[in-house]
């Protein structure tokens, strides 16, 4: 396994987006790990990302987790924004359960992005949905520097989910160390306007 766990440039640029958004008087301190080289390159090590996981979680309550979800929901915009128009045009057209099933592939995608060390697994039926994550970030971080990637990542598949115009909630669920899974609901079909207004 490499020392990094593959980890992506879009894990790096939404986690530092997040800060700025929310905490901007903080950003230059995060900003010792996140550094601009290593954003430039897509890549950051294993200890750095660690710190900052780390201290996010102890040190910036309350605001850790809008930090956390608001970098999730930049990663699901910048991953969708990636997709040619067609294809965006094609998942709109689609019925509400298969546009769910193209989310889910999105979060996959996201996933192996920020992390590329990961597997990944997902399965829908009716209204319930799950992603099953094993990490190679999981398994080389503990607890507490691995909590806000779990909200990070729920909050980006929600997002995904809203820009395929699905009403859904997602919820963290058998959380092991190193593993763990997304619970799903789907509500129903939403507006696009409103989830990229949201």
């Amino acid at each position: 396994m490499a020392a990094d766990a593959g980890i992506g440039r879009l894990l790096i640029s939404s986690l530092h987006q997040g800060i700025a958004d929310v905490s901007p008087n903080r950003l230059d301190f995060y900003e010792n790990w996140l550094s601009p080289a290593g954003m430039r390159d897509g890549r950051i090590g294993l200890a750095p990302l660690g710190a900052v996981l780390s201290f996010l979680h102890r040190e910036e309550a309350p605001a850790n987790e809008q930090i956390v979800e608001r970098a999730g929901r930049h990663a699901a915009d910048w991953t969708f924004d990636d997709l040619s128009a067609l294809r965006r045009w094609y998942i709109s057209r689609l019925p509400t359960g298969m546009r769910a099933r193209a989310a889910l592939g999105l979060g996959k995608k996201l996933i192996l992005a920020t992390v590329r060390e990961s597997k990944v697994r997902s399965r829908i039926q009716g209204n319930s949905a799950g992603i099953d994550i094993n990490s190679a970030l999981f398994d080389q971080l503990r607890d507490p520097a691995t909590i806000p990637m779990r909200a990070f990542y729920a909050s980006a598949i929600e997002r995904l989910l809203q820009h395929c115009a699905i009403d859904a909630e997602v919820t963290i669920t058998n959380d092991q160390p190193g593993a763990w899974s997304l619970a799903i609901t789907v509500r129903g079909p939403r507006q696009v306007e409103a989830a990229n207004a949201a």
